[in-house]
């Protein structure tokens, strides 16, 4: 099971339209560890890297991971995972 280290998950709202988002491009058995910046799954590990790059958590490792357009879009992608729950 691949586990990416990312940025800018701040909390359950993140985790939950992570988890959300990558089922909807066919991956399983996601778990988001909020503490730890991570993300863990089944599946294809280029599709997660982009979708989760795509939503504003870049691999922390990634030039993406400084970018400030990447954290505005966390923070959107943030309120989304809380109003969906």
């Amino acid at each position: 099971m691949p586990t990416l280290n990312v940025v800018n998950i701040k909390c359950g709202g993140c985790e939950a339209n992570i988890i959300s988002s990558l089922e909807k491009v066919g991956l399983t058995n996601i778990i988001v560890d909020v503490a730890k910046q991570a993300v863990s799954f089944t599946g294809d590990e280029e599709i997660a890297k982009k979708k989760l790059a795509d939503m504003g958590y870049p691999e922390a490792s990634s030039p993406e991971a400084k970018k400030f357009s990447k954290k505005a879009k966390s923070f959107l992608s943030c309120l989304i995972g809380k109003i969906k729950k």
